[in-house]
């Protein structure tokens, strides 16, 4: 009896021993006070970017850089309109480490999620904006040389997150009733020929405006739901204003020419192909 209890216990040793977690040296980090094994990585982990957020400053570089560096807004990354250069490469400002979350987007929803500083990367392009000409806003252009390291960029942060392209959005996108940035002059199809966002295919265009003339007026609520599955915020208790901004936030990303916020028949046939293109949110 004594025999089999004695077993029985150095089974159950046995069984601890072998229960405890194996540590191995070669991938164990010291951070000071304890070490931290790195063998395993979880499948169910997933970045937190998955959005890039394109904007413009709507002032000269010193007034940007002194907003984006106090208390109440922020951004990953400025570009000066005329970027300089260090050993013969552009120099650009990074404010925000890419690890930490940047106060850019504000109120924002895009493709069903909201609070949209929490999983994105913000780019502010140092460019005025905007001024007015009675009601008319006179937008101002982009240099090439600040579009062309913003690529670069974009490119990087692109890849490093695997951020689809129809995550690649303008603030007005995500915040169309508050904003309009980065514009109409924003070269949005150019980038997107670069790898840099979504943009639709122009014979899909085609096949969807079937004929129409492109300014033909459509129903509105039919162009607001196929907005919706693409992933812009529409809300039954929406005004008639507020639809009109929607709509003009998707006309300056995909159709800039016009961008009356009027539905027609073009802004249908690009919101289809691009569904088609690359899904609903």
């Amino acid at each position: 009896m004594k025999g089999r209890l004695a077993a029985f216990l150095i089974a159950l040793l046995l069984a601890g021993c072998a229960s405890k977690p194996e540590v191995a040296d070669k991938i164990v980090v010291d951070k000071g006070d304890f070490k931290v094994d790195t063998s395993h990585t979880a499948r169910a982990a997933y970045p937190r970017v998955k959005v890039l957020v394109i904007h413009y400053t709507a002032d000269d570089f010193a007034g940007s850089l002194s907003t984006l560096t106090d208390q109440n807004v922020s951004s990953h990354y400025l570009i000066p309109d005329t970027p300089p250069t260090s050993g013969g490469k552009p120099v650009i400002w990074q404010l925000v480490p890419e690890s930490e979350l940047a106060w850019h987007a504000g109120v924002s929803f895009w493709r069903g999620a909201t609070r949209i500083n929490d999983t994105s990367i913000g780019i502010e392009l140092e460019n005025k904006g905007f001024t007015r000409q009675g009601r008319v806003k006179q937008f101002y252009p982009f240099n090439a040389a600040q579009i062309s390291v913003l690529e670069k960029l974009a490119k990087v942060i692109i890849a490093r997150y695997q951020i689809q392209p129809q995550n690649v959005v303008a603030h007005a996108d995500i915040a169309p009733q508050r904003k309009v940035d980065p514009g109409p002059l924003f070269p949005w199809q150019q980038l997107a020929q670069q790898g840099v966002g979504a943009w639709p295919d122009a014979s899909r265009v085609a096949f969807y405006l079937n004929g129409r003339g492109p300014y033909q007026p459509v129903d509105k609520r039919g162009v607001l739901e196929l907005l919706s599955r693409y992933g812009y915020q529409v809300t039954p208790e929406m005004s008639s204003e507020q639809q009109k901004r929607v709509i003009q936030a998707f006309q300056m990303h995909f159709r800039p020419k016009e961008y009356s916020g009027l539905p027609d028949a073009q802004t249908e046939a690009i919101a289809q192909a691009l569904l088609e293109k690359y899904g609903q949110g």
